[in-house]
């Protein structure tokens, strides 16, 4: 969390009413800096649910070897499991490019306020 928090650069502020966390100013460089890192969540994002399938697939394969999946349901399952892991990479993707595109137009100075 530390790291993280180091990472992107910036620093909570305590008022009393709620936190306020201010940001660093946003350079080319910097929106190139963010970019990366959110890049690199949607893609551990689309590993996760790649190991989640692989995962499936060994279970439906161990139903099939213990006789209580037939090869056909295997395959159904295994294809209805394939749209669904298609349908969720799409959305991961379509986050990334929403939140780089977000980046590449923020303000050159922002602050957040939660509380």
């Amino acid at each position: 969390m530390i790291n993280q928090k180091l990472l992107l650069g910036m620093t909570p502020n305590n008022d009393g009413d709620g936190i306020r966390l201010s940001m660093p100013q946003l350079t080319s460089d910097r929106r190139k800096e963010l970019s990366k890192v959110v890049a690199k969540q949607a893609e551990e994002g689309k590993v996760a649910i790649r190991n989640i399938r692989r995962d499936a697939i060994k279970s439906y394969e161990k139903l099939e070897k213990e006789k209580k999946l037939s090869k056909d349901n295997v395959k159904e399952l295994s294809a209805d499991l394939q749209k669904v892991i298609d349908e969720y990479m799409k959305k991961i993707e379509s986050i990334f490019k929403q939140k780089e595109k977000k980046l590449l137009h923020l303000k050159s100075s922002t602050c957040v306020e939660f509380g």
